[in-house]
């Protein structure tokens, strides 16, 4: 099965092209639950998820949606995390693993956490650190993309987060494959010129694909929809709702190539 959605659903600037005018922020998650089966959380990121919200987002959403949530930046970032930090997150996302909806927690690092014998120590860390937890993981320096890395994260249940972003030598490439039982992708756009030169974040994600772009990735997507229990796939080109455009187009592109595709129910 795959559940096709975007990074984040809560930009102002999609109200116009994707939310319709007038549109409350509040009325954001029950008016993209309407459109997609599952959706990105970036907000634990940067804070503690807290489980009163998760809670609602649960109850905002039907019972087949699926959640990813974003590790917060003390687990992938600052690396500090003590046993009780570890205890907070996994109580934090509890709502959603009580509701069969968390799809995954993905831990996206940064591309300073190259392949080392101390950053491979510390995905055992965050292994056991977040239990049983479906755990999927971003790299962005390309020197983990090796064998004997996908072999660790079979061993330790880590799933492998595969990324279509420009094709910088220093950058993961477009590497598609499973790890765990979740297969996981994430589209961040191929904004060459913007990737590395921007004033605001927002510019790097400033990008619409075309069908011809989007099209590499319909085999690959089928072969980990084949290896996995569920497959999930996210837009994170988000400026100006060109995520939620993408994402609809890819959906029925999957569709029609004949993949099982998670539906939107009421």
């Amino acid at each position: 099965m795959v559940y096709v959605g975007t990074s984040g659903y809560s930009y102002q600037d999609w109200v116009g092209p994707f939310y319709p005018q007038g549109t409350a922020s509040g009325a954001f998650l029950g008016y993209y639950a309407r459109h997609f089966p599952a959706v990105e959380i970036d907000y634990t990121y940067y804070r503690m998820p807290q489980a009163k919200t998760l809670a609602g987002m649960a109850q905002r959403t039907p019972a087949g949606f699926r959640f990813a949530v974003k590790a917060t930046s003390l687990l992938t970032h600052e690396r500090e995390a003590k046993d009780q930090d570890f205890a907070e997150y996994r109580a934090g996302v509890q709502p959603l693993v009580e509701s069969g909806q968390l799809g995954a927690i993905l831990a996206q690092f940064p591309y300073s956490f190259s392949n080392s014998e101390a950053h491979r120590t510390y995905l055992q860390q965050l292994r056991a650190g977040l239990g049983e937890l479906p755990v999927v993981v971003e790299f962005r320096n390309v020197s983990w993309i090796i064998e004997p890395i996908f072999e660790l994260l079979r061993e330790l249940g880590l799933g492998f987060c595969c990324v279509d972003q420009p094709q910088f030598s220093r950058l993961v490439p477009p590497v598609a494959l499973a790890t765990s039982e979740v297969g996981y992708v994430r589209f961040h756009g191929r904004n060459y010129r913007k990737w590395w030169a921007h004033k605001e974040a927002w510019e790097r994600y400033n990008y619409l694909y075309d069908e011809m772009e989007l099209n590499e990735w319909i085999e690959k997507v089928k072969a980990l929809a084949a290896e996995t229990r569920e497959t999930l796939v996210y837009f994170n080109n988000h400026y100006q709702a060109q995520a939620a455009q993408n994402a609809l187009q890819f959906t029925e592109m999957l569709e029609a190539a004949g993949v099982e595709m998670a539906r939107v129910t009421d």
